[in-house]
């Protein structure tokens, strides 16, 4: 037991030192997955040193969506000065029009995972996977796609 609680204690040391120091807020696209579904404007918002709420407002052929997601990031510098990863989970709804003939409002959940760059200028790039859920209505399950944004810092 005692090994189990050093090991858990040394696992959780490393990541919160390797949590990353967020700039401040951002502003841009997210390019909705690589399936032609549209773009979505994005806004990160700094909650602590670690975490921030990124909200997120799309249209694409089908309808709109709104995802929150709460993110908790960790810093990559090993690699070069400015790389982070990030993980978080939320909720999204929408207007989803997918067949002509049936008009759906939904509401669900999402999870997000993800890898930026930011540079020395005030320009942030990521690249996230996100799956989601309709629990309100069951609209088909699952949905998920990868997205690659570009920000505006500030």
């Amino acid at each position: 037991m005692r090994k189990f609680i050093l090991t858990f204690a040394l696992i959780v040391s490393v990541f919160v030192g390797l949590n990353a120091q967020i700039d401040g807020k951002a502003i841009g696209l997210r390019f909705g997955g690589f399936d032609g579904y549209g773009a979505e404007v994005s806004y990160q918002h700094p909650l602590s040193k670690a975490n921030r709420l990124e909200v997120d407002l799309g249209v694409n052929h089908y309808g709109f969506g709104l995802g929150g997601v709460y993110q908790w990031v960790w810093d990559l510098s090993d690699l070069a000065p400015g790389f982070n990863w990030y993980a978080g989970v939320g909720a999204g709804l929408g207007s989803y029009d997918f067949n002509d003939t049936k008009h759906d409002f939904g509401i669900g959940a999402l999870g997000q995972i993800g890898l930026e760059y930011n540079f020395n200028i005030p320009l942030q790039v990521s690249l996230d996977y996100r799956p989601g859920i309709y629990l309100i209505p069951r609209i088909d399950g699952l949905y998920d796609g990868i997205c690659l944004s570009a920000r505006y810092k500030f």
